[in-house]
């Protein structure tokens, strides 16, 4: 696995003035603090434009341009902060079936990381868009975990495969299915080319947008916006202009936008599809 170039900027973004320790406890931190700074976000895929993968490109993008991104760029940039403090990890992938049964056979198209400390294996991810566990989840035990946000649980099918389950308002909602296969770089290539590129991913074309902070989650899915708490409901309202989108995604989600007289016409697009 390639290393950070800007390690210690990444470490600043996250509170830390000096690497810390390859800990569980560091683990908890550096995953809830990840999820509260940087935006899940696919304006590349919005605007149907490429979107690298190689360790570089991500870096220039989310530490060095001010966005975010999803699953191929946020855990491979995190992979490689916890491999260069010393943690024992490596990428593993799934197929998200969250939205519709929890048996369903979707594509490969999400990744996540692998952790072992102590003996004890952990998941960890922090490119999940809305329902993103906001900690590390033991792999092997079934039991409810809680985290700073939302209680999950793992369950395995004694064939290799693992669920990841949150609890939203008391129903337990199957979000991806996993295993523990080994991945080469080309993998990763190969579902990013499709999550990027395919007509039939649910990323061409469409704007999707999360953030956590203590205690709710924001969501933008084109033009929907809402705010979810932990201890009441849901605050929900659609955006009406392009300038309104823009100034949800700086304040809210702490983009730097790259704005274009392109993006404005689609952004337009998206307000007119839900009015």
């Amino acid at each position: 696995m390639p290393l950070l170039t800007h390690s210690r900027l990444y470490l600043q973004r996250l509170g830390y003035d000096a690497p810390p320790a390859p800990t569980l406890q560091t683990l908890q931190a550096l995953q809830l603090r990840h999820v509260c700074t940087f935006a899940f976000e696919s304006l590349s895929t919005l605007m149907r434009q490429p979107v690298p993968i190689d360790l570089p490109s991500v870096e220039q993008k989310v530490l060095l341009e001010g966005r975010g991104g999803y699953c191929y760029e946020l855990n491979q940039m995190f992979l490689a902060l916890l491999q260069e403090l010393g943690f024992d990890a490596r990428g593993i992938t799934g197929r998200v079936v969250m939205g519709g049964p929890p048996d369903a056979h979707t594509a490969r198209t999400h990744r996540l990381s692998l952790v072992t400390l102590d003996g004890v294996r952990y998941i960890s991810d922090v490119g999940f868009g809305g329902m993103v566990p906001s900690s590390p989840l033991q792999l092997d035990t079934e039991a409810l975990q809680v985290t700073a946000h939302e209680p999950y649980r793992l369950t395995f099918d004694g064939q290799g495969s693992y669920t990841l389950w949150a609890q939203v308002a008391g129903e337990w909602r199957g979000l991806y299915v996993f295993d523990l296969q080994v991945q080469a770089g080309i993998d990763y290539e190969i579902g990013n080319w499709y999550v990027s590129t395919h007509p039939g991913s649910p990323f061409v074309g469409q704007l999707k947008v999360a953030r956590l902070a203590p205690g709710k989650r924001y969501t933008l899915n084109n033009a929907s916006y809402a705010v979810h708490y932990l201890d009441r409901p849901s605050e929900k309202r659609t955006l009406g202009s392009a300038d309104e989108l823009l100034d949800v995604l700086g304040r809210t989600f702490d983009i730097q936008v790259p704005v274009s007289a392109s993006l404005r016409q689609i952004l337009d697009s998206l307000v007119v599809a839900v009015s």
